[in-house]
């Protein structure tokens, strides 16, 4: 069986103590590092492109397969501050851009959705037809990392990856998107809904959009956007059966790739009581919970030279698990 992966929980300093203060911050403030990168485009089985995003490589060393948050992409500062981070302690990265991400629209008029692990899978199998002999991780930021745990749920001991972390991944999607309703929350809400029509513009542009684009560029919430388009563009009922065939909570015991969430109690996506109490996790899988952080957040230091809590920790799971041997090997 894995060891435990936990991290010393993240504690914010009392100037930033407030969860909307730590979530926004590294948004508005944190300056992007400088990192060369190089796309390409995986061409799909359906007829569709992936944006496979490579970051600083260095030659030999272990790769790390990044995926974004809803409305994200490989230009999202979280992700630079990861593929800086990697790059110093000796990892390459690739960040996998979701269908019409990245500011380049793909192909077909289907966009992404949380259930979506297949073009995950197509990934990870290029990356390891490429890198046969590198070991392999998953990150998972928020919406990515919904995806990575519905992933390896499903794939198991055939994952193909030696480790895995995801980072404030809501695991019940329907609370979630009604707490994004609620309060200052909608500050963010209105945030990805505004993100996830321009991608849809954009897509209109190119010739690819859905046919149900005009509903959607009239809704204001989450939970209306994924009722009128995601669902009915990827064969959910509408939004409520969308929420709950792709939460990933209900995948968690198929997991066997040491995986470790790290989330904080004062998510204003995630409420604490949407995770599960650590002891009804299973071997594979540990829930590091910081009292605070916020979403994406987890800043500490002082305001005139703050620090950054999430790269160092994640620099650190990630070389242990690459030292551990690959799950089901003895």
């Amino acid at each position: 069986m894995p060891e435990p992966l936990n991290p010393p929980p993240f504690t914010p300093p009392a100037w930033l103590a407030n969860p909307h203060a730590q979530t926004l911050w590294p948004a508005l403030v944190r300056r992007p590092p400088r990192v060369r990168q190089a796309a390409e485009r995986l061409a799909l089985p359906d007829g569709d492109v992936l944006n496979l995003v490579w970051g600083p490589d260095p030659a030999g060393g272990p790769l790390v397969l990044i995926l974004h948050g809803l409305a994200g992409s490989a230009r999202s500062t979280y992700v630079l501050a990861l593929k800086a981070a990697l790059a110093q302690a000796g990892m390459g990265s690739v960040v996998m851009e979701a269908r019409g991400a990245g500011g380049r629209p793909n192909r077909l008029p289907r966009f992404f959705h949380a259930g979506e692990t297949g073009d995950l899978q197509q990934a990870v199998d290029y990356i390891r037809r490429r890198h046969p002999d590198r070991p392999l991780a998953l990150v998972g930021f928020s919406m990515g990392g919904i995806v990575a745990l519905n992933w390896l749920g499903r794939t198991g001991a055939e994952a193909g990856v030696a480790t895995a972390v995801v980072v404030s991944a809501p695991l019940r999607l329907a609370e979630c998107a009604r707490r994004l309703d609620q309060g200052f929350a909608r500050l963010y809400q209105w945030a990805m809904v505004r993100d996830l029509k321009a991608m849809l513009r954009r897509k209109r542009a190119a010739g690819c959009a859905p046919p149900q684009i005009e509903a959607a560029l009239r809704v204001r919430s989450l939970w209306a956007f994924d009722d009128r388009l995601t669902a009915p563009l990827h064969g959910f009922a509408g939004a409520a059966d969308y929420y709950r065939r792709c939460a990933p909570e209900q995948r968690l015991d198929g997991i066997r790739v040491p995986t470790l969430m790290i989330n904080a109690a004062d998510d204003p996506f995630c409420p604490a009581a949407t995770l599960p109490p650590p002891g009804a996790l299973s071997p594979w899988v540990r829930l590091a919970l910081s009292p605070g952080g916020g979403h994406l957040g987890f800043v500490h230091g002082r305001p005139w030279r703050p620090r950054y809590w999430l790269e160092p920790t994640l620099v650190e799971r990630l070389r242990a698990g690459f030292s551990r041997p690959r799950a089901g090997a003895g």
